[in-house]
C-alpha cells in the first residue's frame, strides 16, 4: 500500500489554501508559494499549468496516488454522465474520507490511518483498505478498540456539522451514506472541468 509522504503543506502554499484540512496548516501564517526567496508576486500559469495544479489539489485534498486517481478517472469517462461530477463522486465515497467526513479525525490522513489500523467497521465488519468503496445504505463506525481512543473523541467533539448525505448517529458512534452526494453538495473547491480538460489532451 502506498502512502502520502514528503512535504504536505507544500502543495497547499503553492495553491494558497489549506488543502490538506488542517487548521494549523502554515498557509494561514505564510499564504504565498514556498521557496527561498520569501513572499514573492505568483507567476501567471500557463493554461496547462493551471490543468495541472486543479489536478494536483484534488489529488491532494483525498490524499490519492497519482496511479491510483487515474484509474478513478478513466473509470468515471467509462461512465454515462458528466465525467468530472462522476469523478467527485468516486472520490467521495472512498471509505477514508467518509470516516473524515463523519468526524472520526481532524484530517484525511488521520482517517486514512485509522482505516489502515483497523478501526473502522462497515455494516459491522472492521474494513482496513482506505479506498474501500462505500454504497449507498453502508453504515460506517469505529471498532470498539477505535471508539475509545482519545483523538476520536476528541474529533467527535469539534465536528460542529456534516454533509446532508451521511446522517449520523450519536448514541451508536455510527454514520450511514443516505445516497450518492450532488457536486454541490461536496464541500470541495477544485474545477473539475479543468482536470478533465487535462486528462482530455
Amino acid at each position: 500500500m502506498s502512502r502520502r509522504t514528503g512535504a504536505k503543506h507544500k502543495l497547499c502554499r503553492t495553491a494558497g489554501e489549506a488543502l490538506c484540512g488542517s487548521p494549523k496548516c502554515p498557509v494561514h501564517k505564510r499564504p504565498y508559494p514556498p521557496g527561498q526567496h520569501g513572499p514573492t508576486k505568483r507567476v501567471k500559469r500557463s493554461e496547462y499549468g493551471v490543468q495541472l495544479l486543479e489536478k494536483q489539489k484534488l489529488r491532494h485534498i483525498y490524499a490519492v496516488q497519482e496511479r491510483q486517481f487515474r484509474r478513478y478517472y478513466d473509470e468515471a469517462a467509462r461512465r454515462p454522465g458528466i465525467t468530472g461530477d462522476t469523478l467527485m463522486t468516486i472520490l467521495e465515497t472512498r471509505l477514508d474520507n467518509l470516516a473524515y467526513r463523519l468526524g472520526f479525525a481532524n484530517t484525511i490522513d488521520g482517517a486514512r490511518q485509522l482505516v489502515n489500523h483497523g478501526h473502522i467497521s462497515v455494516n459491522g465488519r472492521r474494513v482496513d483498505i482506505p479506498s474501500y468503496r462505500v454504497h449507498v445504505g453502508d453504515v460506517i463506525g469505529l471498532t470498539e478498540k477505535g471508539a475509545k481512543l482519545a483523538i476520536v473523541k476528541e474529533s467527535l467533539e469539534r465536528t460542529i456539522s456534516r454533509p446532508p448525505y451521511l446522517t449520523y448517529d450519536e448514541a451508536s458512534t455510527t454514520g450511514t451514506l443516505e445516497r450518492i452526494p450532488d457536486r454541490s453538495e461536496i464541500p470541495v473547491s477544485v474545477n473539475e472541468t479543468l482536470i478533465v480538460e487535462y486528462y482530455s489532451r
